[in-house]
């Protein structure tokens, strides 16, 4: 098929999770702490790149898997070399984002460029960065990270504001010889809109009328964003172990709460006080606050059910894990609420997820789902 690339990414298995954090970004960067994210004033790239990692085919600068996805990073968007995407991201990669699937590196450039424009300071911060595989089978990266800037260029949502913005992107990636060839990237687009001062409603309309390259997905894109990467079975029951297990855990939570709308999950599963970061300004702690926010979009999309797609995770029992979840789901808008009246359209919500877990609890969970696209879903089935 077309729209398939001519790389595969292959599902990991138990023995492709990190066992520690030894390569990690907390180590990179020399942090006192694990998963807590990034502190103003840290340093950005070290002096000292970390640990030496097995990375046949990667360009001899890159130390390790963190190394390479951060100093990529800033090479293309802050130092503006944007032309390194060209060697860092496959001729023909897929990139599944709030506006679909986005082929190919050129066009990974021309929006880039594209943003650079509209923020010339920008800065894209790395937050944490969870990590699986090896240069074999490939390596999965979940990248959370901050982008920060100012708005004095014209942008697709519309003339410059100059009104900073400050949001979270997680993007997850496979990265082989070099090259990301694979990518599911949340931006937070909702979040931007809004701190760019316009109205969510009728941006997502007007980019509806305007047309999007890439959206709307056909159903055959939308079953290959769900299904690459996914192993065919669960970790949980192919590989079955003793203790805690991550992949039993994140599935089991994600169901209650989602699917059963259990909220005794929420007593269970996360300490008292845990913090959440969100798509949009959903920014909270504790269980009542989730609560709400699950009710608030289950009274629009009665029937929603998701699906966990892709688990991975870097820990042990002893000094906890760093996970990462990539789910989707799909429902119907029949409810009345957040969304306004009900329009009956079949929507695709899919998202991004990391956790922190200490002693069998989450202490923080980070989640984007897409929420802009799914407005402009919405405001397709009006027009």
């Amino acid at each position: 098929m077309k729209n398939k690339p001519s790389k595969v990414a292959n599902p990991l298995t138990r023995k492709h999770m990190p066992e520690d954090f030894e390569i990690s970004l907390d180590a990179y960067i020399n942090r006192d702490s694990k998963g807590q994210g990034y502190r103003e004033g840290e340093p950005r790239i070290p002096t000292d790149l970390g640990l030496p990692q097995s990375m046949q085919g990667f360009e001899n600068t890159y130390r390790n898997i963190i190394d390479y996805i951060v100093r990529i990073t800033f090479r293309i968007w802050e130092d503006r070399d944007v032309g390194y995407i060209a060697k860092t991201y496959a001729q023909d990669s897929m990139v599944y984002d709030d506006y679909g699937l986005q082929r190919g590196s050129e066009k990974i450039i021309f929006d880039t460029h594209h943003t650079t424009g509209a923020f010339s300071n920008i800065r894209l911060i790395a937050d944490d960065v969870i990590w699986a595989g090896n240069d074999e089978i490939g390596y999965h990266t979940s990248h959370r990270t901050l982008i920060r800037g100012t708005n004095d260029g014209d942008s697709k949502y519309g003339p410059a504001t100059g009104r900073d913005v400050d949001v979270l992107v997680i993007a997850n990636c496979v990265a082989l010889g070099n090259e990301i060839f694979l990518e599911h990237v949340l931006y937070n687009n909702s979040c931007l809109v809004t701190q760019l001062g316009h109205n969510l409603e009728e941006v997502a309309a007007r980019m509806v009328q305007q047309g999007s390259l890439g959206w709307p997905r056909s159903p055959d894109i939308w079953q290959d964003l769900r299904s690459a990467a996914a192993p065919p079975v669960p970790l949980s029951l192919a590989e079955p172990v003793t203790g805690f297990d991550v992949d039993a855990f994140a599935r089991s939570n994600w169901h209650l709460l989602w699917n059963e709308h259990d909220f005794s999950a929420l007593e269970r599963n996360y300490i008292k006080d845990f913090s959440f970061s969100g798509t949009t300004d959903r920014v909270f702690k504790g269980a009542d606050s989730y609560a709400a926010m699950v009710s608030e979009i289950r009274q629009c999309f009665p029937d929603l059910q998701v699906q966990i797609d892709e688990v991975y995770w870097m820990g042990n029992e002893n000094d906890g894990y760093l996970s990462s979840e990539r789910w989707s789901g799909t429902a119907t808008h029949s409810g009345e609420g957040k969304y306004g009246a009900p329009t009956g359209a079949e929507i695709q919500i899919w998202g991004i997820s990391q956790h922190r877990i200490v002693s069998g609890l989450i202490e923080h969970e980070w989640m984007l789902f897409n929420e802009l696209e799914l407005m402009m879903q919405l405001a397709a089935a009006r027009s």
